[in-house]
């Protein structure tokens, strides 16, 4: 809700919804609406915000009025146009919601609930920055919207009428940030659930404030189009009605012309003009049975010369948000290409009010029939509770909210299970996105998959009409990069997800080989009493949270052994040896610290596994050579066990001139021209240095090659196992340990 000001009482107030004008509005699609409870909610809500004024001027309860008057455009029940009646007075009044259930209905008072801005947020969290307490606040709405999509639905008609108002803001910059909201968020819900009446309009409010000269200049092309194209189509439309008049079919037909933000999407999407876009305008032919639309396309494709890459049913296979229609588009005789939808009655219905359509009679009240809606592909909820899966699984709400985001706004392309179920992902969308859209367990041991019949890369975009078959592990392997594949929100949150799991076990995993290597140095064994003590001198919550923070590095090996064996220090156990750095010379290709050793020790970077910058490692002392450095999942050193008290606790330390270090890859890649090409320049791209390439199998339609690359760390070694996993040449790419003789530093 707008923030409430004082202005001069010059302005001239618009007019808003009388009492009887509202009433009877509901009155003609519900006959049997509680006319009472409508009149006591009106005078109610008039009556609560009293004189409060919008930053336009009006009256404050003419909002409230106005967004009651746009619930009923949508022919919703009783109790959601009173919801909107009421939906400010929680917010702006003394009112509470206790009150509002006794003076009306449980029902109401929880929608209003549900609706009502959480702003509380913001107050009680002061640090906050308005991004997060947006996020924090959209986190609460989807949970509310959960419950009930009604809630969803008087939320979005509450932005549509701030929108027409927004140009009464004072600030443009709260204008633009409004705007932005809206395009980013609101827009998209509203089309999710298939209400174009609204979504179509809360985009062009948004694209005029947000880009007003973009806006304009359309708006006068349109203009221009109008007054030259309104003869061409009064002929098409002519057309049209004695094709289907010869052909015996009844039907309704009629035109729209695309909005501005929609030709605005197109001309950036597809880097085209304004001239060159064909369906600024599109017929519409409404008949009254299902049968009736193909008929009405028999007649037209009889008639006319179709364009066959331009046909969808969408009556067959609904789009996820219930909307049906057959698209097809035809060239007249004047070599005009003419979009036409061709669907029921119903089906109109559903185009426009999404899921507001399936309320309808039953049980001789006027309200949301569930039955109705499942039969019809309908179901409200089944669109957002997607939303809500992901919220559960994300890192905070910031996270979420930039995932909900991405996964809204975007165009679509329409994939197929092997049963024929539709899953709609974004253009560009992989097949790891089909995967975590038919479900996260699914996404989750995703190990290959089979579009239309062939095995192909994971990367591979899929298109229209695309059947994929998931190839499943038997547990959860997410690889690396592919959270860079991933483009749907869903799928890169659950990647996050895994990797954040699977990153906690492993670092657990090291931290507790870590403390029983401390043990073992004392002659103990690991004691949980004593660990239990120095989990409260390091203020550690549990067992878990100490071995994950020492594994992490976060805890050094020192202060660990300081806290279980205390009053013993480090020198008396080290026999003098301080934590000291291995290496002090400025020119040297890398530096370790560790804890406990001296310097001159020879080091030696263990060829079995090649350690990175970065990486885990574990110093391991070999008489007469010094100490050799493993990463800590090394298999070689987990062959050690036995010699666990001669491991050592080691970590990088960063020089501002470091030299390269070696990394080594083996790589699939396709047997094609410009394969080989493409991965030698991918690396040049990612700033490595390739020093070495070694084929090790081929065969006609793939060979296998181990890579050297030159690196700075193990993160830059895997920014190019990322980046040349997106290429579409490379059908596998992993890290591999073992290095040369020669390459040992």
């Amino acid at each position: 809700m707008s923030t409430l000001v004082e202005i001069s009482q010059a302005h001239k107030p618009q007019r808003f919804l009388r009492q009887y004008e509202l009433v009877d509005l509901v009155k003609k699609y519900d006959p049997s609406a509680d006319e009472a409870l409508l009149n006591k909610a009106y005078v109610y809500s008039v009556q609560a915000h009293g004189q409060q004024l919008r930053h336009s001027g009006d009256p404050y309860y003419a909002h409230p009025i106005e967004v009651a008057g746009i619930v009923a455009s949508l022919h919703l029940d009783v109790a959601t146009i009173c919801t909107a009646l009421l939906h400010d007075v929680l917010e702006d009044t003394d009112v509470t919601v206790e009150e509002l259930a006794k003076e009306f209905t449980p029902e109401i008072a929880e929608l209003v609930d549900g609706v009502t801005k959480l702003g509380q947020v913001e107050m009680s969290r002061p640090n906050l920055s308005r991004e997060s307490a947006q996020a924090e606040n959209f986190q609460k709405f989807i949970l509310a919207v959960s419950k009930d999509v009604r809630v969803l639905l008087v939320k979005l008609c509450d932005r549509l009428h701030n929108m027409r108002t927004l140009e009464f803001h004072p600030k443009q910059s709260s204008r633009e940030r409004i705007a932005r909201e809206t395009l980013e968020i609101f827009a998209p819900l509203a089309r999710r659930i298939g209400v174009d009446k609204i979504c179509s309009e809360l985009e062009d409010l948004s694209f005029c404030h947000i880009n007003p000269a973009a806006y304009e200049s359309i708006e006068k092309r349109l203009e221009v189009w109008r007054s030259t194209q309104g003869e061409a189509i009064s002929q098409v439309f002519t057309a049209l009605k004695d094709v289907l008049a010869a052909g015996g079919v009844e039907a309704r037909v009629y035109g729209r012309e695309k909005r501005a933000y929609a030709i605005w999407r197109k001309l950036q999407r597809q880097n085209i003009s304004f001239d060159d876009v064909a369906d600024i305008y599109a017929f519409r032919i409404i008949v009254e049975r299902r049968e009736t639309c193909y008929q009405v396309l028999g007649v037209l494709h009889g008639a006319f010369r179709a364009m066959p890459a331009r046909f969808r049913d969408f009556i067959s296979v609904p789009k996820p948000n219930g909307y049906q229609s057959l698209h097809t588009t035809i060239q007249t005789s004047e070599n005009r290409r003419v979009e036409i939808q061709i669907r029921t009655e119903r089906m109109e219905d559903v185009a426009v009010r999404g899921v507001a359509a399936h309320w309808a009679y039953k049980d001789e009240s006027y309200g949301y029939d569930p039955d109705r809606a499942n039969a019809s592909g309908g179901d409200p909820l089944k669109r957002i509770r997607p939303l809500v899966e992901m919220m559960e699984h994300s890192g905070n709400a910031d996270e979420f909210l930039d995932n909900v985001k991405l996964e809204m706004f975007t165009d679509q392309v329409f994939t197929f299970t092997p049963k024929g179920d539709l899953i709609a992902l974004p253009r560009g969308a992989s097949p790891i996105d089909f995967a975590y859209a038919v479900h996260t367990k699914v996404g989750d041991t995703c190990i290959g998959a089979i579009v239309n019949g062939r095995e192909v890369p994971l990367r591979t975009r899929l298109e229209n009409g695309d059947v994929v078959k998931v190839i499943r592990g038997g547990a959860p392997e997410p690889q690396h990069g592919w959270e860079n594949i991933a483009i749907t929100g869903r799928a890169r949150q659950a990647l996050r997800r895994l990797t954040r799991t699977g990153e906690s076990e492993e670092f657990r995993r090291i931290g507790e080989t870590l403390a029983l290597h401390a043990f073992k140095r004392e002659g103990k064994s690991l004691d949980v009493a004593i660990l239990t003590d120095a989990l409260k001198r390091l203020k550690i919550t549990d067992e878990a949270t100490l071995y994950e923070t020492l594994g992490r590095g976060e805890l050094s090996m020192n202060r660990f052994i300081e806290a279980v064996f205390p009053g013993q220090s480090t020198a008396k156990r080290e026999g003098g040896v301080q934590d000291l750095d291995l290496i002090d010379d400025e020119s040297a290709a890398l530096y370790i610290k560790g804890d406990g050793l001296n310097p001159g020790h020879g080091l030696h970077l263990a060829p079995c596994c090649s350690p990175l910058p970065g990486d885990r490692i574990i110093g391991l002392q070999e008489a007469g050579r010094g100490i050799d450095i493993h990463t800590i999942d090394c298999d070689e050193l987990a062959a050690k066990e036995d010699r666990i008290e001669s491991w050592i606790d080691l970590a990088w330390r960063r020089a501002a001139n470091q030299a390269a270090s070696m990394g080594r890859i083996v790589a699939t890649v396709q047997h094609v021209p410009g394969a080989l090409a493409d991965v030698t320049k991918i690396i040049g791209e990612s700033q490595g240095n390739l020093t070495n390439i070694k084929t090790m199998r081929r065969s006609p339609t793939f060979f296998d090659m181990i890579i050297d690359i030159e690196v700075r760390d193990n993160r830059h070694l895997m920014s190019i196992i990322a980046a040349l996993r997106a290429s579409a040449f490379v059908v596998k790419v992993n890290r591999t340990r073992a290095l040369p003789a020669h390459l040992k530093v």
